[in-house]
């Protein structure tokens, strides 16, 4: 209890401290929705029932994530809170009580007591996790996971994190190495069941047509990294027809990614469009600036250059998708956050964003990518489900 005072108190004071830029990042379009609603509580009330079965997610790839497990929970009252704008819009489709979570100080007011909290990926939050268990909730961790390049750090503070996971029923974590590391932070109960994005369908939403072309698409793309891929695709492009659709992972970087081909569709002669005016996939290049399309542009794809992991701090992105549709994937060397996936995955290029057209020509020799494993779910439900 002295600890849980102390840290309240001072998540108290950051916030104070952090008031003016949370205000500033309040009118970011990134932002606009969800720092009110977790920093200043508009338009985000408390859940109106109780003893319910709470999942907490951070953002998209978790959000959607959770629909296998929410199919087979149809009968219960699931509620969902999520971290970033991306993460809400994709639980709003479950048609569920969806909220997102508040900063730490609001939640022993906030938060109503519930059956179950079921806690996604490294969304460790003391207050949530000291709170929930306070109200009688039990806490489970799923799909935990401790990247190697965090480790160090949470080893740092493993006497916090030993505070923190006490209030843990159960972690189902993703692999061994994971197991290890709570461990180490002096975590108990800890069963290692894979990645449950094994257990999602993946499936298109709509049908293209597919060019009469080598197609490649560059999916979940951050800054910086497009300009490497159209660097290789322009030198690519010279052995034979081809076209490039990129699929940037944030919508408020449309724009900028947009005049960034068109930078490079205006010195090497290339047609470009983008998605929202025109479907038919005859330019050159293409910018997709909707969300949701992903899946239906990597069914129409040859080769997949997957975003996130040519910078050192995104960690990448699913590759389950594009092996699925059998894209030849192409993706960086930091892929850390999604090692576990990997694992799965076979006849992957890692490369440096310096390599991508190497990995390019490459392909030609290459199998399609393939995914062999699946996922068992039912032990995880059964624990949510039990008393």
């Amino acid at each position: 209890m002295p600890f849980s005072i102390l840290y309240y108190t001072l998540s108290v004071l950051l916030y104070i401290i952090a008031l003016p830029l949370l205000v500033y990042l309040s009118f970011k379009p990134k932002y606009k929705e969800s720092i009110p609603s977790r920093f200043f509580l508009f338009k985000n009330p408390s859940f109106e029932y109780e003893d319910g079965i709470w999942f907490h997610v951070c953002s998209f790839g978790e959000a959607k994530a959770l629909k296998p497990i929410l199919d087979l929970l149809k009968d219960k009252d699931i509620k969902i809170t999520t971290v970033t704008h991306t993460g809400q819009a994709q639980a709003r489709k479950y048609g569920v009580d969806v909220r997102y979570l508040p900063y730490e100080m609001f939640l022993p007011f906030w938060a109503k007591k519930q059956r179950v909290l079921v806690v996604l990926e490294a969304e460790f939050w003391y207050m949530l996790f000291s709170v929930m268990s306070a109200k009688g909730a039990r806490v489970i961790l799923l799909n935990a996971r401790i990247s190697e390049k965090s480790a160090k750090k949470y080893l740092q503070f493993a006497w916090f994190y030993k505070k923190m996971l006490r209030h843990v029923e159960i972690i189902y974590a993703q692999s061994e190495a994971d197991k290890n590391r709570f461990i180490a932070l002096g975590a108990q109960n800890i069963e290692v069941v894979g990645n449950i994005k094994l257990a999602g369908e993946i499936k298109k939403t709509k049908e293209y047509k597919k060019p009469d072309a080598e197609v490649i698409v560059a999916g979940s793309t951050h800054e910086s990294e497009e300009e490497s891929v159209l660097k290789a695709f322009v030198e690519y492009r010279k052995q034979g027809d081809s076209r490039l659709i990129v699929v940037p992972r944030h919508p408020e970087r449309f724009d900028s990614v947009y005049e960034l081909m068109s930078q490079y569709a205006s010195i090497h002669s290339l047609s470009l469009s983008r998605f929202s005016t025109c479907q038919d996939f005859k330019s050159d290049m293409v910018l997709v600036d909707t969300m949701g399309e992903l899946n239906n542009i990597y069914a129409i794809s040859d080769i997949a250059i997957v975003g996130g992991a040519f910078k050192e701090k995104v960690g990448g992105h699913n590759p389950l998708e594009p092996a699925f549709f059998g894209c030849k994937i192409i993706t960086g060397k930091h892929f850390h956050d999604q090692r576990e996936l990997y694992k799965y995955v076979h006849h992957v290029q890692y490369v440096e964003r310096d390599e991508i057209h190497k990995a390019l020509m490459a392909c030609g020799n290459l199998p399609p990518s393939m995914v062999e494993e699946t996922i068992n779910l039912e032990p995880v439900i059964e624990k949510i489900r039990n008393n």
